[in-house]
């Protein structure tokens, strides 16, 4: 199991220069030399030096200016001089849903919006451009951020008469920031068959008035009503339309990862179909950052299929398919996060179990089987404390083996069950920028107790021996790594209010959680995640030492190149 050790604190490390570390002869040749550089290894002893050198993609030789020089070859040598800027190893970006990613940078953003209002005049805006019948669809409402509540609402969820009224010609879609909500118009509701007497599915809600009407919001499974009337438009595209329209999106993906220094991305969730699509890039070469998939697919498919879809490090290390995905509840912002006690803001609610335990235990049942890792959603307390007694079932006496199973989010925990991760060896996936961006309603759902035994509970988790590898949740947040380091080691809000700050992690362990840590939650730390001779050399050159900064700097920090395989991926503005 990869869990480091409790006792180490990992504090800020006096520079140090090794000798030089290579694994061939000085009379070899590099490809690439950066030298005048702060390399900040991210290795576990969190080591520092000031060169590097690379040959055929991977890292060949460390150490000082001076000992470097001796691979460099006039003519066969890219030599670069960093002036002092900082090189880390290429972020990773444990969750986020690359896809999706793309697609968001596609339709409207609706995540700047204070009010429903401005959100209803986006959409008409958009609407005076497109013909009748087109759908409309955006992404990143909240209503708890928005400043004031709409005149019509149930909960502070918009009600769908101010919308259906602006834009009654087009079906509207409108992503909940959470992505476990939507909001859908009168138009869309029209074409997907909703109507008073449309049921609840298992594992969503409907929202409803009083009157039994249903107001156009769409919590967890409840919102695949909408996304199937809207998925028979997309299935009249062509072939070769929805082709380009996914490589476009993988283009769009990929692009604004490498502007924010991210070099790979595990993906949160993709089907057999697109892990194909994937494979098909990776092969041709025209995958930009390296992917870990995780398959979300029931334990039907999963046992017919799963034995074919065993993929490695396909196309140079682009593409590694090993791991299943499971969402157990939905998300605390729509009140969709499974809970043990009721909500404080919705007593009568306790969030959503969106897949039934059964089902889960069959499907880990099938990852323990054929040696595959499993990746579940839970958020809520009730979620996590299921998943976990789910995992110590199915793995039994295999407890104590190398699984590395993972929880994504765990971002409410009953204190009794934060123990329970490091003894089990279940990493904690979280996003440190959700506790951030969450923290303006965390206590309003929670309440002051919950909120502060187990919301983001980072040090807790970390003091048990966990790992936590970090990410953003893209598109429910911004793809931007700076964001969440800032709001590990800081857990300050806007306002300047630190949530609970004896929960940060330290300095060194906010870049591990976006460097090694994450390598070693994808089995992939003899490859990724440090800089060290042998390893690939995905490097980022930063214009800011993000070890030793001061905290608000972090948030301004700059990635000036980028390298993939040591080959320079920057893309300039």
């Amino acid at each position: 199991m990869f869990y480091h050790s409790a006792k180490s604190a990992l504090p800020f490390l006096v520079w140090s220069i090794p000798a030089v570390w290579s694994t061939t002869s000085c009379a070899q040749v590099a490809d690439l030399v950066i030298h005048h550089a702060n390399v900040l290894q991210c290795n576990t002893e969190m080591g520092q030096t000031q060169a590097l050198a690379v040959k055929d993609g991977r890292v060949l030789a460390l150490g000082a200016n001076a000992d470097i020089q001796s691979w460099i070859d006039d003519d066969q040598t890219t030599v670069i001089n960093a002036g002092g800027q900082t090189i880390t190893p290429g972020l990773t970006d444990s969750h986020a849903h690359f896809m999706g990613l793309g697609q968001s940078l596609q339709i409207l953003s609706l995540s700047d919006a204070n009010t429903w209002s401005e959100i209803v005049r986006q959409v008409e805006q958009v609407s005076r451009t497109l013909p009748k019948g087109a759908w409309i669809e955006g992404r990143g409402w909240h209503q708890s951020k928005w400043t004031n509540k709409p005149r019509l609402h149930i909960d502070g969820y918009p009600d769908h008469t101010t919308m259906s009224n602006a834009v009654p010609d087009h079906p509207v879609v409108l992503t909940h920031a959470s992505g476990h909500a939507l909001f859908a118009n009168e138009a869309a509701m029209k074409l997907a068959g909703v109507g008073p007497s449309t049921p609840d599915p298992a594992g969503g809600e409907i929202l409803k008035d009083a009157a039994g009407r249903p107001i156009g919001v769409f919590r967890e499974n409840a919102a695949g009503l909408i996304r199937r009337a809207q998925s028979r438009e997309t299935q009249r595209m062509t072939i070769d339309d929805r082709l380009e329209q996914t490589r476009q999106r993988i283009r769009l993906a990929g692009d604004a990862c490498i502007r924010h220094g991210i070099t790979s991305v595990h993906d949160a969730g993709s089907s057999f179909s697109t892990a194909r699509t994937y494979r098909e890039l990776a092969e041709a070469n025209e995958l930009s950052v390296r992917m870990t998939l995780m398959i979300r697919a029931g334990s039907r498919s999963l046992s017919a299929r799963m034995s074919g879809f065993r993929w490695i490090g396909i196309g140079d290390g682009f593409l590694t398919v090993r791991s299943v995905k499971v969402s157990v509840d939905g998300a605390l912002g729509p009140h969709g996060a499974w809970l043990l006690q009721p909500y404080s803001d919705l007593p009568a609610k306790r969030g959503l179990n969106t897949v039934a335990l059964g089902e889960l235990e069959r499907i880990a049942e099938l990852c323990r089987r054929h040696d595959w890792q499993l990746c579940v959603h839970a958020i809520g307390d009730r979620a996590n404390r299921e998943v976990l007694d789910v995992y110590a079932k199915v793995l039994g006496d295999d407890v104590a083996s190398d699984h590395r199973w993972r929880i994504e989010h765990a971002q409410h925990l009953s204190p009794v069950d934060i123990p329970r991760f490091g003894a089990l060896g279940v990493i904690p996936a979280m996003q440190a920028n959700h506790c951030t961006s969450d923290a303006v309603f965390v206590r309003t759902r929670l309440g002051e107790r919950r909120s502060a035994q187990g919301a983001y509970a980072w040090r807790s988790l970390i003091d048990t021996g966990a790992i936590i590898p970090n990410g953003t949740d893209a598109p429910v947040e911004h793809i931007d790594p700076r964001v969440s380091l800032y709001a590990s080691v800081t857990r300050k809000l806007p306002d300047g209010e630190a949530f609970y700050p004896e929960q940060c992690m330290t300095r060194a362990e906010a870049l591990l959680s976006y460097t090694l840590w994450p390598a070693q939650a994808a089995f992939q730390e003899e490859d990724l995640g440090s800089v060290e001779v042998g390893k690939r050399a995905d490097l980022v050159m930063w214009d800011t030492n993000l070890l030793t900064c001061p905290p608000d700097e972090i948030r301004k920090a700059r990635a000036t190149r980028v390298w993939i395989g040591g080959v320079d991926k920057t893309i300039r503005n």
